[in-house]
């Protein structure tokens, strides 16, 4: 009888299993290959607490320890190699405590790696978990690497890991002239769609790793992308069955970065709404004192927003102006992912409360919108949405391009779609 049971939950276990596949991150597919392009040479490397294997074993040490690897040099993005830096809080050099290797900062009085910093350096290998929206800098870091690195001859290898948002999400327009940026550094759509091994060789072979202001040509690196197995576009993250490490503070959780470009955006307009930052959803939610949670349910649920569904929410911010404040609004899941337009579910939110509080629009003269314009490359979306309110008045420009960035990119696949 026991072995019956055993048996008949095996077979019921087994299509849940058979879902979470396990998918082996570059760092891992690098070490089962034994380390061999990097065997004999002089190594960086640009990561954060998001670079590790399965087991969390930091990329940092299975280098350290890798036979013939020499590891010489750290490099730290926004937040640091060890992410003990806040939201937007500057990156000083300093010694790694636990190896002893000089770290040197990405994001602080440098954004770029200076040629002294690379002195000596073979080659530079960036093992980051990206979280598949363009206005997160991590990406931008690459870029600027990948940019002296060729200037310099020093080869560049990428770690690769998922997309948490999947390999067919792909929304919002291409960065317009004038509005490039640290946080829109690329012209490629809000949402690309890529992993960031793949997003690396476009980068390199299509010239969008050049000085966005005209006055320097593109330079590309030797780049050598070590792929994942195991790893289908059509994957979220927490089909991986890799654990998620946060890549930043307020991306505590894979469905946070699901969430991120769904409220990113409306985020900007500081003052406006509460999204989560500061409680225990980040991104996931719309809120403030002057709504009526009710009231705005009642008119997004109006609107039939395809796979995304709302219910009311009633919270206090632990930090934030809003902290310790009883505030009220929605927060938002995906009821059919595919279906969704998920960049677009911010500005559903502000059409609702422009309908309900007229006096309190979200792109009223008065707001502040300069990291707005920014991190959507272009101030023509906030002109378009401004003159209504309407999420009608934006779709074409900001789903326009989505269909030839897809077939550009096409070019760069390292995973079948």
């Amino acid at each position: 009888m026991l072995k019956k049971v055993i048996v008949v939950l095996v077979i019921a276990l087994f299509p849940l299993c058979s879902l979470y596949a396990a998918v082996k991150p570059g760092i891992e597919v690098l070490r089962d290959r034994g380390f061999d392009i990097l065997q004999g040479k002089r190594v960086g490397l640009v990561t954060n607490p998001s670079g590790v294997d399965r087991q969390l074993v930091s990329t940092i040490d299975i280098l350290k320890n890798a036979p013939d690897v020499n590891l010489v040099a750290l490099f730290g993005p926004e937040h640091g190699v060890r992410g003990d830096v806040y939201a937007g809080g500057k990156v000083y050099d300093s010694k790694d405590e636990k190896t002893g290797l000089p770290v040197y900062s990405l994001y602080g009085a440098y954004r770029k790696p200076s040629p002294e910093m690379l002195q000596g350096i073979d080659v530079m290998v960036y093992d980051i978990q990206d979280v598949g929206t363009r206005s997160y800098t991590f990406i931008s870091t690459l870029g600027l690497v990948m940019r002296v690195c060729g200037e310099l001859g020093i080869e560049v290898v990428v770690l690769d890991r998922p997309n948490p948002l999947g390999g067919y999400k792909v929304e919002g327009c291409l960065v317009n002239p004038g509005f490039f940026s640290f946080v829109s550094q690329y012209k490629i759509p809000y949402i690309y769609g890529l992993t960031v091994g793949e997003l690396a060789r476009l980068v390199n072979e299509e010239g969008l790793n050049c000085d966005q202001k005209g006055d320097q040509a593109h330079i590309s690196c030797q780049l050598t992308v070590v792929p994942m197995e195991g790893w289908d576009p059509h994957m979220t993250y927490s089909q991986t069955g890799l654990p998620w490490v946060l890549p930043s503070p307020n991306i505590p959780s894979a469905d946070a970065a699901l969430n991120y470009p769904a409220s990113g955006l409306c985020g900007e307009l500081y003052g406006f709404l509460q999204i989560g930052i500061g409680y225990t959803l980040p991104f996931s939610v719309f809120a403030a004192e002057w709504m009526d949670a009710e009231a705005l349910l009642e008119r997004l649920q109006s609107y039939h927003i395809p796979g995304t569904a709302f219910r009311t929410i009633h919270y206090k911010p632990m930090s934030g102006s809003c902290a310790g404040k009883l505030i009220q609004g929605v927060q938002f899941f995906y009821t059919d992912y595919d279906a969704a337009c998920i960049t677009l579910t911010q500005f559903y939110v502000m059409q609702a409360l422009a309908e309900l509080y007229p006096e309190n629009q979200a792109l009223n003269p008065s707001r502040k919108v300069g990291l707005f314009d920014k991190c959507c490359g272009t101030d023509q979306l906030r002109l378009l949405f401004s003159a209504r309110h309407k999420v009608s008045d934006i779709t074409t420009l900001w789903l326009g391009e989505v269909e030839d960035f897809k077939k550009l990119s096409a070019r760069y696949y390292l995973y079948s779609r």
